[in-house]
């Protein structure tokens, strides 16, 4: 099957991918664009692990008030460039963010990492990259961290959170 720019331009605008790999991955999938989206998705993620390494000094810090102004967050997100800081995706990414670190109040540690050995509770629930996204539950806070990596090609953290709430 031929690759059409229509396709090409379809899998593009999901994936966020440069257009040689996604007419590569339609021409690997014989024009099948869930399966070449899967294909640019994994190799997103593999970009996103080689990049875990490099240093953040650069980043945002992003609010979320909810309705009434009784309960709200502050995040930090940091990533390697002042470039990428001033992205939509990332300042999306950081509301995100912010919105679910004010949605669950059980929310204590970034990651498994710093979970301590004596903490009572379930590490999906205690640790913002293990919960379900609250846009879409069948996604983690950490799938949607790697997918922000992968689209924007530089590393991103979660250097720390905070939230608010009348009363507590």
């Amino acid at each position: 099957m031929e690759t059409s720019l229509d396709m090409i331009k379809s899998l593009r605008q999901k994936t966020s991918a440069g257009v040689m790999d996604c007419k590569l991955a339609l021409e690997e999938t014989k024009g099948d664009i869930k399966k070449a989206e899967d294909i640019l998705n994994a190799k997103g993620y593999a970009q996103a692990s080689k990049r875990s390494g490099k240093e953040t000094h650069e980043g945002i810090v992003e609010s979320y008030i909810h309705a009434g102004g009784k309960l709200g967050a502050l995040v930090e997100i940091n990533c390697e460039t002042d470039f990428v800081a001033r992205t939509e995706d990332l300042k999306n990414l950081a509301h995100d963010l912010a919105m679910q670190v004010a949605a669950m109040p059980s929310t204590l540690y970034i990651d498994k990492g710093q979970l301590e050995n004596l903490e009572q509770g379930v590490p999906e629930e205690l640790c913002l990259l293990s919960q379900s996204f609250i846009k879409d539950p069948s996604l983690t806070v950490n799938d949607i961290l790697q997918t922000a990596i992968a689209k924007v090609g530089e590393n991103i953290k979660v250097r720390r959170f905070v939230r608010f709430a009348l009363g507590e």
